[in-house]
């Protein structure tokens, strides 16, 4: 009796799908993979979305030291907080604020790279 749970019953086919979609779905996408080819040196701006696009390249440069000296420091007091007796056993170390510090890394690389994006686009 258990095991007739998971049989279909004999007079019904069982369903083949378990999710069949009852209309159509249509995605508005503004940007195409057309628009974001280039073969020149450097890609045009608006590859960097709508908001870093518009951004000059010093603001982005700045952007990037900031983040990237804030991974630094994050990265710097962990090893500080290393060496005191017994943190790595009692993993006192770990401070969730400077293993938040240090994921600013790669996102200092990604403005970086923005902001050199928009310095060859001359923003």
């Amino acid at each position: 009796a258990a095991v007739s749970a998971f049989v279909p019953p004999a007079g019904r086919a069982a369903n083949k799908v378990a999710f069949a979609p009852t209309g159509s779905v249509s995605f508005d996408t503004s940007l195409n993979a057309e628009d974001m080819y280039w073969e020149d040196e450097y890609p045009p701006s608006k590859v960097l979305g709508p908001y870093m696009s518009k951004m000059p390249s010093g603001l982005l440069g700045i952007i990037s030291l900031a983040l990237l000296g804030t991974c630094v420091y994050s990265c710097a007091q962990s090893g500080i907080l290393q060496q005191e007796p017994g943190a790595i056993a009692s993993g006192a170390w770990v401070k969730w604020y400077y293993v938040l510090g240090s994921f600013m890394g790669p996102l200092a690389w990604g403005t970086h790279v923005a902001a050199w994006i928009q310095r060859k686009n001359g923003m």
